[in-house]
């Protein structure tokens, strides 16, 4: 979950990659399914894989009023949440600060995010 908060919105291969490991089959149907995660639509590479954000039930949860209440990397090291010695090279995503590219994040409420991209869909 946190992965796909801090870095979204990202693929099942990003998330595996971050995690260095396989997903679980059912571990993102059941966010889904809980409101937790909603589907943001497809990532324009090769095979068109669906991307993944946060939705509204995420932020309820957790009790934050948007993105960019998420803790970042100092907040986490005051907390005790994160070693000292992280890998060199490695960066955790500050939601505050803007992406590159098609990819930016959106907030929850956004009347211009996508629900889902269906560009399979022929017209007659």
């Amino acid at each position: 979950m946190a992965i796909i908060a801090y870095h979204q919105p990202c693929t099942r291969a990003e998330v595996e990659s971050v995690r260095g490991v396989s997903l679980s089959r059912g571990t993102l149907d059941l966010l889904l399914e809980m409101g937790f995660v909603r589907l943001r639509g497809r990532r324009r590479t090769p095979g068109r894989p669906v991307t993944y954000g946060t939705a509204d039930r995420f932020l309820e949860h957790f009790g934050l009023s948007n993105l960019y209440d998420l803790p970042g990397v100092q907040e986490m090291k005051a907390a005790g949440l994160l070693d000292l010695s992280i890998p060199v090279g490695f960066e955790v995503p500050d939601p505050s600060r803007a992406t590159d590219g098609d990819d930016e994040p959106l907030l929850p409420g956004d009347e211009d995010a996508p629900e889902f991209a269906q560009d399979f869909v022929a017209e007659d």
